[in-house]
């Protein structure tokens, strides 16, 4: 097990001077743009910020964390493929466990925090302008 450990370890931190560089950065910016759309939405719906309310919401917990994870997949499926081949280029192996930390790490981590201050900045945005601030929508008849 201690072998294990310090194999994924050294894998890890080989990915960051690695080929494939670019994803370290491609990766969460993809997740933090989700997040924007995702918390822009929370506070156009008026729900509480993401992440605090996984916390604060015991029972809605694993349906939160679901619907997170289905916003996030495509970004965690192209974050896994994409260390799929740096791990065939790099160490001719691929290790599914390794695959999935580097999902979190820089696909879900990243969604998970901007998610929720976004939801209040946009909250304290909408809060804080006059009515004439406001867009004017056509009512048609």
């Amino acid at each position: 097990m201690d072998s294990t450990l310090q194999r994924i370890v050294h894998d890890l931190i080989g990915r960051i001077s690695g080929p494939m560089q670019f994803r370290l950065y491609l990766q969460p910016g993809m997740a933090m743009i989700q997040g924007i759309r995702d918390g822009l939405k929370d506070a156009r719906t008026n729900q509480p910020p993401y992440f605090w309310s996984i916390f604060t919401t015991p029972g809605r917990r694993a349906e939160l964390l679901k619907e997170g994870l289905k916003s996030v997949a495509r970004v965690m499926l192209f974050a896994i493929v994409m260390d799929a081949v740096y791990q065939y280029i790099e160490l001719r192996t691929f290790h599914i466990g390794e695959a999935v930390i580097v999902a979190l790490v820089l696909g879900f981590i990243p969604y998970l925090l901007i998610r929720g201050p976004v939801n209040r900045i946009a909250k304290w945005s909408a809060s804080h302008r006059s009515p004439d601030q406001l867009p004017k929508y056509r009512v048609s008849k």
